[in-house]
């Protein structure tokens, strides 16, 4: 199965079918169709690295299934970590985990990585 068909039961007319959590502590980051579907190929920090990394030697992976959110003011719970490459980190609000994405400086966009969230209402 394809990356996209791993996420496509979480989409619906192009947004996200149900509520965006922290797979971590499960913090509410984004409402029910709030994100709109993107794919975007873009290298992303892990979310686990090694103590001694600098910014410029981080490890990191390349994600391209995305919720895009034009509007920082529509999340419920988000962080913004470290600048790198014209982008700011999200991370979680409540326990500080990241990166579960990035916003992009030119465009004011916040890309939220399905890869490292967790789909469910309650």
């Amino acid at each position: 199965m394809t990356e996209e068909g791993a996420f496509s039961e979480q989409i619906v007319d192009g947004k996200n079918k149900s509520n965006v959590r922290c797979q971590f502590c499960n913090s509410l980051m984004l409402k029910a169709q709030e994100g709109t579907y993107s794919e975007e190929e873009v290298d992303v920090p892990l979310m686990m690295q090694k103590q001694d990394r600098t910014a410029d030697s981080l490890s990191s992976e390349t994600l391209k299934n995305f919720w895009l959110v034009k509007d920082m003011m529509t999340f419920e719970n988000i962080g913004f970590s470290n600048t790198l490459d014209g982008r700011k980190f999200l991370v979680c609000a409540d326990c500080e985990r990241g990166p579960v994405g990035y916003h992009d400086l030119s465009t004011r966009h916040c890309f939220l990585a399905l890869k490292r969230v967790v789909h469910k209402d309650t």
